[in-house]
């Protein structure tokens, strides 16, 4: 598990879908290869990647044809839904893959307690062969990942980290009080200077799609507590970017102007014609790239 902690920065990659709304994996690729230049890892099929709204056999195609590329970076496979056995199913599946990592979410519209939850991550992750990361995201899910379940399951072999994603510091603070030794990346982008003052690890970040070298050297300035003015900058462009529309509309939209991605295409209920101003996005493009990028190894 200690080599996934050398990646400060997973990006939380968006699926490109065709005018057909098919997976467009030419564009695909170029997401990967660009997040691999600057040793990023990945997350794929998360909620920034629209996993939700995928087919179980467009799940299956992403995960075989992701491993498929031999990649030197780790990849990191999301796990999110209402149903235990599908997701148990979908675990099977993935476990006879060469991915790296499991992103467990808290199961979204239930609500569950702290023993539901408990019972839940304690059944996907005894059913893993692979490292598990929580992610408590209560804006999307309805709950929160209680604190009393990280107790309840840190000493569980596959409890490998914690992503959180509440927008709190102070929750970020009771977990770390509760698990000290648990690694924890934020989940909340422009929040990366105060949780790295508190001890997060790194970022599982949705705003690496479009600045994965501008990312990457932002927390690499958090973690080592260099906050210069470039910080400021990217904090604030960055919390600027997922207030235009919902994530991830402002990334795919962007992706496209940048011609990174060949169309800006979601699945429904989401669409690129919620963002109505493309010049902002452009505007803060232009404010994350005066920066020089990192060199690679850095």
């Amino acid at each position: 598990m200690n080599k996934l902690n050398q990646y400060p920065v997973w990006a939380a990659l968006v699926t490109p879908f065709d005018k057909n709304l098919n997976i467009d994996f030419e564009s695909f690729k170029n997401l990967i290869d660009k997040q691999q230049a600057v040793e990023n890892g990945i997350l794929i099929i998360g909620s920034t990647g629209e996993g939700l709204a995928l087919t179980i056999d467009e799940k299956k195609a992403i995960v075989k044809w992701t491993c498929d590329l031999k990649l030197n970076i780790p990849i990191m496979v999301g796990v999110g839904g209402y149903n235990l056995k599908q997701q148990l199913d979908w675990i099977d599946f993935c476990n006879n893959y060469p991915i790296d990592a499991y992103l467990l979410v808290t199961p979204p519209y239930a609500k569950p307690g702290i023993f539901g939850q408990t019972h839940w991550f304690k059944t996907l992750m005894d059913h893993a062969t692979k490292p598990c990361m929580l992610y408590n995201v209560p804006s999307r899910t309805g709950v929160t990942l209680y604190p009393q379940v990280i107790e309840n399951l840190k000493q569980n072999t596959n409890l490998w980290a914690l992503k959180e994603a509440s927008g709190k510091v102070d929750a970020f603070k009771q977990y770390r009080h509760i698990a000290p030794e648990l690694p924890i990346y934020s989940g909340e982008d422009a929040l990366m200077p105060e949780l790295a003052r508190e001890g997060a690890k790194g970022i599982v970040s949705a705003s690496a799609n479009v600045w994965p070298d501008g990312i990457k050297q932002y927390v690499k300035k958090c973690l080592a507590n260099e906050m210069d003015d470039s910080i400021a900058i990217y904090q604030q462009s960055i919390r600027t970017f997922f207030k235009l529309a919902s994530n991830p509309v402002p990334a795919k939209v962007l992706l496209h102007y940048k011609n990174w991605i060949k169309e800006p295409i979601l699945r429904p209920p989401l669409t690129h014609k919620d963002l109505i101003d493309i010049n902002r996005l452009i505007e803060l493009d232009e404010n994350m790239g005066r920066h020089p990028p990192l060199k690679k190894g850095a």
